[in-house]
């Protein structure tokens, strides 16, 4: 009690002494300060870094929002002009590479306006009326993400190609075939390719799925719950080449996180492909396959066994596909049970799948590379310990003699068993997408059909002309 009362005592001096409470009073404004910027530090993050990303996708978006905003009547056509000049100015020059963010400022959309405004005054503070950061920056992923979906497209379709063409350059080249990695059926290097092209084919349609999803406008839906200005989300829709708007306006808000999911889903089903034609490659690179080969230049040594050449490309393409195909799931965790309407937590999705986009680009174009200088051997099947993939062929030949399947079985195993089977190494395969029908060319007819339906030339001659 003595020391509490003490205490007290001590407390009622200092709240008299005029001096220390100027000392505090000082004291909390440099923590708020403090508190203020390590706040700012933390909430914006990298998104300076990613969103100069954005930069051009956001300077089209002003350039349609700035020319809906005259036709309603919210700039005069002497504002447009000179906003239309001014914005097209700074197009220019991020294509240059001449465009930063700079320090202080918080995000591009805030770098536009400041750039405007100071050199066109007031007409520069207008453009953002009737829309709100949300539904900029959701035009702005839009537009960037259907432009990175593009690229991506293309680079698949590359590795396709050249997947088809190996698959019809080794068509009659035989190997082993596998199940639970066990010594199977006669399989052929044109199988084996054809059949990571066609998996492309599937991948593409999850692609094509992201497409339609990134190719809707949310422009418009501010922040959320729409404007009391008569905004014409039409024209805007048209001007940037979208297919449709997204309609209800709290929807179009939903749809952040939720495109990013669908992209992503995109993303992993490439990955997926490509991370099992990553595993047979080191796998038929090993020495107790060796099925293939790659230039030395394509493979790397060990620091002390002279012998080896590792796949340390193929690994790598492994592990990078693998984190890859996580990807889906760290943006469902980041954006599981947010309610409706816009939250900071959404600011981190760009720093997940930003570089995503990248890494799947270079995986293929790594992948295309490699498969460029691929040797295979055409002799594999000689080796004795591959007898046993003509069992299921004899089995066939005699059920083709008239003896049921049954009992034509049990007679191969027989044999087997004896140590008397003596493989009859011809191959009859003709059926659809068998070693001697591959089909190659409904499975090129598969994807041409399923890329003509992206329609990449009119959102390119939108944007096109939007910069004009």
């Amino acid at each position: 009690m003595k020391l509490w009362a003490k205490n007290v005592e001590n407390d009622r001096k200092t709240d008299s002494d005029p001096n220390k409470n100027e000392t505090v009073s000082a004291a909390k404004a440099i923590n708020a300060a403090e508190a203020a910027a390590m706040a700012d530090a933390f909430t914006v993050g990298r998104d300076r870094e990613m969103d100069a990303l954005l930069a051009e996708a956001d300077v089209l978006g002003s350039l349609a929002h700035t020319r809906m905003l005259e036709s309603i009547g919210l700039l005069s056509a002497d504002e447009l002009k000179d906003v239309q000049r001014e914005l097209k100015a700074i197009l220019a020059e991020i294509r240059r590479g001449g465009f930063v963010i700079e320090d202080g400022i918080e995000d591009i959309h805030s770098q536009v306006e400041v750039l405007l405004t100071g050199r066109l005054g007031e007409a520069g503070k207008k453009i953002h009326s009737g829309r709100s950061r949300n539904d900029q920056i959701l035009v702005d992923l839009r537009i960037f993400l259907r432009r990175e979906i593009a690229e991506i497209v293309r680079a698949a379709k590359q590795l396709f190609d050249r997947l088809q063409s190996l698959s019809e350059k080794h068509k009659n080249t035989l190997m082993p075939g596998y199940t639970h990695l066990q010594v199977a059926m006669p399989s052929s290097f044109g199988l084996w390719f054809g059949a990571y092209a066609e998996g492309l084919v599937d991948d593409m349609q999850l692609m094509l799925a992201a497409w339609r999803v990134c190719n809707r406008n949310p422009l418009g839906s501010a922040a959320g719950y729409g404007s009391s200005f008569p905004l014409d989300r039409e024209m805007t829709t048209r001007l940037l080449g979208f297919d449709s708007p997204d309609f209800n306006a709290v929807y179009a808000q939903m749809g952040r996180g939720k495109t990013e999911r669908i992209v992503a889903q995109g993303i992993a089903a490439i990955a997926g492909t490509i991370a099992r034609l990553a595993m047979d490659n080191t796998l038929w690179l090993n020495q107790n396959f060796a099925f293939i080969s790659y230039p030395d230049s394509l493979t790397t040594g060990s620091s002390i066994m002279p012998h080896k050449k590792n796949p340390d490309v193929w690994e790598i393409t492994r592990g990078k596909c693998n984190l890859l195909a996580a990807l889906p799931n760290t943006i469902t965790m980041l954006t599981t049970n947010l309610p409706v309407g816009y939250h900071r937590d959404l600011q981190l999705l760009k720093e997940v799948l930003f570089p995503a986009l990248k890494d799947i680009r270079e995986v293929m174009a790594m992948v295309d590379y490699m498969l460029a200088h691929v040797e295979v051997r055409e002799d594999i099947l000689d080796d004795p310990r591959y007898a046993y993939l003509f069992s299921v062929e004899s089995v066939n030949a005699l059920v083709l003699d008239g003896v049921p399947f049954r009992d034509a079985y049990c007679r191969i195993g027989q044999q087997i068993e004896s140590g008397n089977f003596a493989p009859e190494k011809q191959i009859r395969h003709t059926h659809t997408g068998s070693i001697g029908n591959l089909a190659n060319d409904r499975i090129a007819a598969l994807m041409d059909e399923t890329l003509a339906q992206f329609d990449f030339g009119k959102v390119e001659r939108a944007e096109a002309e939007l910069g004009q």
